[in-house]
């Protein structure tokens, strides 16, 4: 490889590294929390990849010190990142996870799959997807309750 195509492999590639980078910056616009906060983008890339933006619902800031996201997924589930002098910090499902250790950072991203494959939680709806009682009627109101009839037999 000479000098030139070497120059060329490096330029290409840097032109497809900050278009991805731009896509990021792009879809953490849709969220307020992530323009206020790039650390906090940053480990959320980290964490779900720079696809993030197809899993998110969104983001809400939960307490100022330690300084505490919870994190909304599509599918109704959340987990909370809190941000401390060293590292951020992890929890889901109620275990904590110090994303400093690399470690630790592959277990959490391990933890939020599975929250992922879960599904919606009881109760929760999915973008777009319409309740029944929405679309039909309830029948069981209008109709009129068959009577029991009760016998007691008491012997005294």
């Amino acid at each position: 490889m000479t000098k030139a195509e070497l120059r060329e492999k490096i330029k290409t590639l840097a032109v497809q590294v900050m278009a991805e980078k731009a896509k990021t910056d792009d879809a953490a616009l849709a969220y307020d929390e992530l323009v206020k906060f790039p650390a906090l983008k940053d480990i959320i890339v980290d964490l779900l990849t720079d696809q993030f933006d197809s899993f998110l619902e969104s983001v809400d800031w939960v307490a100022p010190r330690p300084t505490t996201f919870r994190i909304n997924l599509l599918n109704g589930q959340n987990f909370l990142l809190m941000f401390t002098d060293r590292s951020w910090i992890g929890q889901v499902q109620g275990k904590k996870y110090y994303l400093l250790n690399l470690d630790e950072e592959e277990r959490c991203a391990l933890a939020i799959n599975r929250l992922l494959r879960v599904g919606p939680a009881s109760g929760a709806e999915m973008e777009g997807e319409a309740s029944e009682t929405d679309t039909t009627t309830d029948t069981a109101d209008t109709e009129v309750e068959d009577e029991v009839d009760v016998n007691v037999d008491v012997d005294a």
